[in-house]
């Protein structure tokens, strides 16, 4: 081999031009052809990763994984020939020739196994050739936005189709560089200019642009087209690769599409996958952490490092075994109340005996449909008995259920839907309209009634009334349900509230479900007499689950904050309540519009005795005013997750009796829940050793047996939150005091990165809202991590300008004298961006942007 004699390769960004090799091998045809590699040219190598381009990319697309390479690894990236700097004059290539192409160059390169082969676009195609006939070599796979099947009643980019025209093929991919910079013009937000020229470099004249044409041409979507029987033969033989594999996915690559990621996971069901939400086509470039993530990956996977660890290790399981139906089975010849929904002055009432049967006869129903255990069924049904039944009738099947609750907003709940990928969709019909729209896959069932015109737009959906009948007249003719499903079977797709970024499917299987009931449980007293108020939406799950009664209020479930007083006091009264659940923006509302009380609700709410508030912290203050509405009842305010819940626990007076600190107090961790600590560094990073020593600010992490499985198809978020065998990672910080109590400082990646050292927010905020005039603040670093400076933002009671947003000099004073650090300014909003699901979690991420438009001279628009 040679190094290449131009400075083409000088300058580019990241690329190192030692890496640059050219070699000659001669083609299937017996002619010399010239082929260009990057290759670190690691010996002796622990293993090869071989890395193989699409089109129109070359192999400048895999220089982060050369540059990231793990020591004793040899990376090979081939330019495949007619592309980036190998020969661009050759014959046609079809995909056979591709991949005869690959074998020859990794012979003369002396490529040997342990291999894991890279690959993007049709590279994934050619690679996965080249793996079928190097079995002895491969162990491993790491696919990114590829296909290794198009199904011909499949839709198809239409980028790719319009290219493939024979009118069209040669003006988009070789007259004109139209189809080269298209690529790289996919990526949001773009790619820097130095990256797009680099990756445009060889195909700079029409004369270097023959094979993009070519390789348009050959992507195989006829049943008649050339390379068809190569692709099919190629697709089924992936089945029987049996080795780890990775697919790394952009989720908004308008070629390969979540269709395509669906049937890689069907040829390869044991794959890992981490889907980008925001990434595009080029998922390498738009997440330039895929690098690493695939080293972490073949580390883990392929050469695990240290002794083998059991990466999923879990305390002693002490869930008692039951399906998470078995108290409400038990209750199925009660006539008593199970579902209250309250509506515009209606009330509405399913018994427990109706509950149950209308659940058995759905579940036989959906059977017969054809929903089978392990489906994905994504529930969209008003909290009330619809959604009780629809979500118990999808277990009783051995459905996995997938809620993503309206509180994401309508962007979040697609982003959702469409990274769980459900197979089947029960929802009312706004929701079928909207997911229609939003390209949520899945088989639709109705729950109510579809006018005329959307129904046939909708083609006709099944509705769950019709299935429940056909249930009936099953069950009457002797028909059972198949065999009930394993109880430690996944069970749910949970989503986190995505107030620090997408929502995360998080995947619960059902004995965590049926642990996470029983703590509830065994943490309140709960029993079947205990009836409930749910006026936040999954809650209202929870009381069929415990085998009593629960009330969903008359409020917007997608808004806490239109709950109101009557309208709790009204669902106390429809079931009474001895439970009581409502979010922190729920029960300011409630306090705001006490005066709406009549005495019949202050009767029901006064036989209260528990009510818990949670999803963000939760005021002192605010406490003892809804404390005067239910005055029998001891507050609570749990703390928790999606992915762990609950974790810690404490009332009212507990939280009286810890006084302020720096922080919120949790309480202490609840029974079956262990908490440590992983240290703060000087930069913010949690990287110390796992300590449960007092006062030590540190990453909260929790060990229990209800924590969740796993984060669905985010292998890379899965694996760092999980690092620590048997805890999670929640990505909250605080730290323990002598008493055992946990003290919550706030998120990690909110964490101020200052001259002094790390700073928690909490604390701070704290201190500023004890200003009498001062309804809410926020704490945020602005500057470069390690001299970031505090800027407190702030709601005064006095109201602020949208266009002056530094407060007063009498404001800023009193600030900076209760902060406790020194504060470098001083800025006053009419109100701060919370997050969808709970209205209660500041957005500090966006205070932070617009603090540092203010203070830079740059407009800052409006924060909230």
């Amino acid at each position: 081999m040679t190094s290449p004699q131009s400075d083409s390769l000088d300058g580019l960004p990241g690329l190192d031009p030692a890496w640059s090799r050219f070699l000659t091998v001669e083609d299937a045809a017996g002619q010399p052809r010239r082929w260009h590699v990057l290759d670190n040219g690691v010996e002796p190598t622990e293993g090869t990763l071989l890395c193989v381009h699409g089109n129109p990319t070359w192999s400048y697309l895999w220089r982060r994984f050369l540059a990231e390479a793990r020591p004793g690894w040899r990376v090979v990236a081939v330019d495949q020939l007619g592309m980036g700097w190998s020969t661009r004059q050759v014959p046609t290539r079809r995909l056979a020739g591709r991949v005869d192409d690959l074998g020859r160059v990794t012979e003369a390169l002396g490529v040997r196994g342990p291999v894991v082969v890279a690959a993007h676009d049709w590279g994934g195609l050619v690679s996965t050739g080249w793996a079928l006939e190097h079995r002895d070599l491969v162990v491993g796979l790491v696919l990114t936005n590829t296909a290794l099947f198009q199904p011909l009643d499949q839709p198809f980019s239409a980028l790719i189709r319009l290219a493939r025209t024979p009118a069209l093929n040669r003006l988009l991919c070789v007259t004109t560089p139209t189809f080269v910079r298209g690529a790289a013009a996919l990526s949001r937000p773009p790619l820097d200019l130095g990256v797009r020229r680099a990756l445009a470099g060889p195909y700079a004249d029409a004369s270097e642009r023959a094979a993009i044409g070519d390789f348009v041409a050959d992507v195989p979507l006829e049943t008649e087209h050339p390379s068809r029987a190569d692709m099919e033969r190629i697709a089924e033989g992936a089945r029987g690769l049996d080795v780890p594999v990775l697919l790394l996915w952009g989720a908004r690559d308008p070629v390969f599409t979540d269709l395509h990621l669906a049937d890689l996971r069907d040829r390869f069901p044991h794959a890992d996958v981490h889907r980008f939400g925001r990434a595009s086509h080029l998922v390498t470039e738009d997440v330039p952490e895929t690098a690493g993530i695939a080293w972490e990956w073949i580390a883990e996977n392929i050469h695990p490092a240290g002794d083998d660890v059991d990466d999923d290790a879990r305390p002693p399981q002490r869930i008692e075994p039951g399906f998470l139906w078995a108290p409400l089975t038990a209750r199925s010849e009660d006539p008593a109340p199970a579902v209250v929904e309250l509506h515009d002055g209606k009330v509405s009432s399913t018994s427990f005996a109706e509950l149950e049967r209308g659940i058995a006869d759905l579940a036989l129903g959906l059977a017969d449909a054809g929903v089978r255990a392990g489906d994905r069924v994504a529930v969209l049904v008003t909290p009330g008995a619809a959604l009780t039944t629809a979500v118990f009738a999808c277990w009783r099947v051995g459905a996995v259920i997938v809620v993503a609750d309206a509180g994401l907003g309508l962007r979040g709940l697609a982003h959702a839907l469409r990274s769980a990928r459900p197979d089947h969709v029960i929802g009312i019909p706004k929701a079928l309209v909207a997911l229609d729209v939003l390209r949520v896959p899945g088989r639709r069932f109705v729950s109510g009634t579809l006018p005329g015109p959307v129904a046939r737009a909708l083609h006709h959906p099944p509705s769950i009334a019709a299935l429940t009948a056909r249930g009936a007249e099953l069950r009457t003719a002797g028909t059972t349900l198949p065999p009930l499903p394993e109880l430690d079977a996944d069970a749910a797709v949970l989503f986190t509230s995505g107030a620090t970024g997408p929502a995360k499917g998080v995947v619960y299987r059902g004995t965590q479900l049926r642990g996470q009931v029983d703590r509830l449980a065994g943490i309140y007293g709960l029993d079947p007499s205990d009836a409930w108020v749910a006026a936040f939406a999954p809650f209202a799950l929870y009381g069929p689950a415990l085998g009593t009664a629960a009330a969903v209020p008359d409020m917007d479930v997608t808004a806490p904050a239109t709950l109101t007083a009557a309208a709790l006091g009204d669902a106390a009264a429809a079931v009474d309540a001895r439970i009581v659940f409502a979010s922190p923006a729920a029960l300011r509302n409630v306090v705001a519009t006490a005066d709406g009380l009549t005495e019949r609700h202050r009767t029901a709410l006064g036989r209260v005795r528990v009510l818990m508030s949670a999803g963000a912290p939760v005021p002192v203050g605010l406490l003892r005013r809804v404390q005067e509405l239910v005055p029998a009842a001891e507050l609570h305010t749990p703390y928790g997750m999606t992915e762990v819940l609950p974790v810690a626990d404490i009332t009212l007076a507990g939280i009286e009796a810890a006084g302020p600190g720096d922080g919120v107090c949790v309480g202490r961790p609840v029974e079956g829940v262990q908490i440590a600590l992983a240290p703060l560094d000087a930069e913010g990073r949690a990287t110390g050793a796992l300590t449960d020593a007092v006062g030590v600010t540190g990453e909260i992490l929790v060990a229990a047996d209800h924590r969740k499985q796993r984060y669905d198809r985010l292998w890379a978020t899965e694996r760092a939150s999980s690092r620590d065998p048997g805890h999670h990672r929640t990505g909250d910080v605080g730290h323990l005091d002598a008493k055992g109590r946990l003290w919550v400082e706030g998120r990690l990646v909110h964490v101020l990165s200052t001259a002094q050292g790390p700073l928690t927010p909490v604390g701070v905020e704290q201190r500023v809202e004890t200003l009498p005039d001062v309804v809410a603040a926020a704490v945020v670093g602005v500057g470069p991590a390690g001299t970031q400076q505090v800027v407190v933002v702030v709601v005064p009671v006095a109201g602020a300008s949208r266009k002056r947003p530094l407060a007063d000099a009498d404001l800023t004073s009193v600030v900076r004298q209760v902060a406790g650090v020194d504060v470098a300014a001083v800025l006053a909003v009419p109100k701060l961006p919370t997050d969808i699901r709970h209205n209660s979690k500041i957005d500090r991420a966006a205070v932070s942007a617009w603090a540092s438009r203010v203070l830079t001279g740059v407009r800052p628009g409006k924060l909230a």
